[in-house]
């Protein structure tokens, strides 16, 4: 049984932890009922689909840093989770500043997802039910939902 909870999943409970406690503190344009105020079902179905995927999937990974992809995994994720992190102390401690104020500052907390994403599907090698390519698998569901995320905030941030 304990084999078990040494997975993937653990790895999303510091990003889950910090977006329920700074959500709040974010600007505006990130309140739930301006960020997906009119969002086509085009864009926000499968942003939540792959969302689910993405979020359950690492439950089933083995969370492991023996190999050479898993260690870059593991260093690629602290780095995404960094960069995550300060994506939103920027806009949180300087919403007026003109980085904020920018697409690509507004749209950071969306696009910098993907190097802790990456980093999980290649810690995620292997997985307890014998899926092949897992990581393969979770890295393109992992890409395809930051796609869809990415475009949900540039509307969002246009709209503005």
């Amino acid at each position: 049984m304990t084999r078990y909870l040494k997975n993937c999943f653990l790895l999303l409970l510091p990003i889950l932890g910090w977006n329920l406690l700074l959500t709040s503190s974010l600007p505006e344009g990130f309140s739930r009922d301006i960020f997906w105020n009119e969002i086509s079902s085009f864009v926000g179905l499968p942003e939540n689909i792959l969302r689910g995927l993405i979020m359950v999937l690492p439950a089933f990974m083995i969370l492991s840093l023996k190999t050479k992809t898993q260690r870059l995994g593991g260093w690629l994720y602290l780095l995404g989770v960094v960069v995550y992190g300060l994506s939103w102390l920027l806009l949180i401690l300087t919403p007026d500043s003109s980085w904020s104020q920018s697409m690509m500052g507004f749209m950071a907390p969306a696009y910098t997802t993907i190097l802790w994403l990456v980093g999980i599907g290649l810690i995620g090698e292997q997985s307890f039910f014998k899926i092949k390519h897992v990581s393969t698998i979770y890295i393109l569901l992992a890409t395809v939902f930051v796609f869809f995320h990415i475009w949900h905030t540039y509307i969002v941030f246009h709209r503005l």
